[in-house]
């Protein structure tokens, strides 16, 4: 199901200048930014109460309650806890293996995520990471830094100048001293959102780099500030989110990337083999 921001941000080209404002002031503190009256949302936006509710029809609804009803919902989505949604999909299980359940969702999963993708906007975030004259740091959250891990792993054979910012926040203020203008930093950000992530977000984006957001459909807050987000669907019939479209998302810009920088790619690779032979890390046979 596409979530109302999607909606929203779908739609662009067909709003009036009037619900294009209307759009930009519900997306900017979404999904609260619409859960108050008809009246004070018009206010925010400047526009009338009529805009309000042309908009929200537009959008699929038959009213403003109906479209209050559907960001409600999704609130409780983002900050569900896992006992919380595992609850949820219990309690109307089908009865159908696990193994097909799991599968189909995150199949589903992967085809609404890459339907999102806009390839200008791959080819923009692929060309950033691509720029050596740009440092790269990358970061994750309390579950999300296994998948910054593994994007840094392979982003550190690729190129130099990539760092990656460790798990604990507290060290965080000593990494964004190095931020500098144009520098990219990568954030992997699904529900719940950290509120520690959020700030290093702001202090990325005070000290003039760029953001590529890694989230999830309901969109986690740094996209308001990222220059790229990549929204991927994430539910599955189980208390914990899945990550494989996460991380399908990111192999595919790594795969970009190193193709871009081969040449210096190549070369750091064959000396990453040569001190594996010297190490012997690995078997020969």
């Amino acid at each position: 199901m596409q979530t109302i921001a999607e909606k929203l941000q779908g739609r662009t080209g067909n709003l009036t200048r009037a619900e294009r404002k209307l759009s930009d002031v519900i997306l900017r503190n979404y999904p609260v930014s619409g859960l108050g009256t008809i009246t004070s949302l018009a206010e925010a936006a400047d526009v009338s109460t009529p805009t309000v509710a042309r908009l929200v029809q537009k959008l699929g609804f038959a009213g403003f309650p109906e479209f209050q009803y559907g960001l409600r919902q999704e609130l409780d989505e983002k900050i569900s806890s896992p006992l919380t949604k595992r609850e949820n999909w219990v309690d109307d299980a089908p009865d159908a293996h696990l193994l097909n359940r799991f599968t189909k969702a995150v199949i589903d999963n992967i085809g609404q995520s890459m339907a999102k993708v806009d390839p200008q906007a791959f080819d923009t975030a692929c060309e950033m990471l691509s720029d050596t004259k740009r440092s790269v740091f990358i970061v994750g959250g309390r579950i999300t830094r296994t998948l910054a891990d593994y994007f840094f792993l392979h982003f550190q054979v690729i190129r130099s100048r990539v760092t990656q910012i460790t798990s604990n926040s507290n060290a965080w203020p000593h990494f964004a001293l190095d931020f500098e203008a144009n520098d990219v930093v990568v954030i992997f950000d699904v529900r719940r959102y950290e509120n520690s992530t959020l700030k290093l977000a702001e202090l990325a984006r005070e000290r003039g780099a760029e953001i590529i957001l890694f989230t999830d459909q309901w969109m986690s807050p740094i996209a308001q500030l990222a220059t790229i987000t990549f929204s991927n669907q994430i539910a599955a019939p189980s208390a914990w989110d899945s990550n494989i479209t996460t991380m399908l998302m990111s192999e595919i810009v790594i795969a970009e990337v190193q193709e871009r920088n081969w040449g210096t790619t190549r070369k750091r690779m064959e000396g990453l083999e040569s001190m594996f032979d010297r190490t012997k890390l690995f078997q020969k046979f």
